[in-house]
């Protein structure tokens, strides 16, 4: 079993890759974004630790979680030391049941941060959804309704194409359609599962 891993910039596409994925190939995908709601959820250590930290009254609302943590580096990095163990072991164990399912050949890690966070040592293979800056600036203003100020700065907090790039055995180029993009998987995959 391949454990893959997917990454990419805001508005690069990697949400309809992965439908792609999904739909034609025996394999399991986590969205790390899913998997870290999941392992805040009330009942969990992760939810414990951080009631300790920020209260129980704002771990139960995001928007005030997220008024809390705007703009406090300190207090996002520990919360984040929090979420990112808890997502890496939640993810770890489903790989190690997907391991014993003869009907899984792939495995599939989504995140936008997957490279800070250390996967590059976890998986078999790192892909990068590359999509040239303006189509994402496009797709984020129809299908987000992000402000173009917005967009900037969400692209200036992550990683360059450029290293992106140079952490990644792979690169999808998604800038066109979806139907070329999913062309470069279908390559890339026929040597290591059979399509559904």
């Amino acid at each position: 079993m391949k454990f893959i891993g997917i990454t990419g910039g805001v508005g690069s596409g990697k949400s309809e890759v992965l439908k792609f994925i999904k739909k034609h190939y025996k394999c399991k995908v986590f969205m790390a974004d899913k998997v870290a709601f999941e392992v805040r959820l009330p009942g969990t250590e992760c939810h414990k630790q951080l009631c300790d930290l920020l209260g129980e009254e704002v771990v139960g609302n995001s928007s005030a979680m997220a008024e809390k943590l705007f703009g406090n580096e300190e207090l996002l990095a520990k919360v984040n030391n929090i979420i990112h163990p808890a997502v890496r072991v939640y993810l770890l164990n489903e790989y190690e049941k997907a391991k014993a399912d003869p009907d899984i050949e792939l495995f599939f890690v989504e995140a936008a941060l997957l490279i800070e966070c250390g996967y590059k040592e976890v998986v078999d293979e790192m892909w990068y959804i590359y999509t040239d800056t303006q189509v994402r600036i496009q797709r984020l203003m129809s299908s987000r309704a992000y402000s173009p100020e917005k967009i900037e700065s969400i692209m200036a907090s992550q990683l360059s194409e450029e290293e992106f790039r140079n952490n990644c055995d792979f690169v999808i180029d998604n800038s066109g359609s979806l139907f070329e993009s999913c062309e470069q998987i279908r390559h890339k995959l026929e040597g290591y599962t059979w399509l559904r």
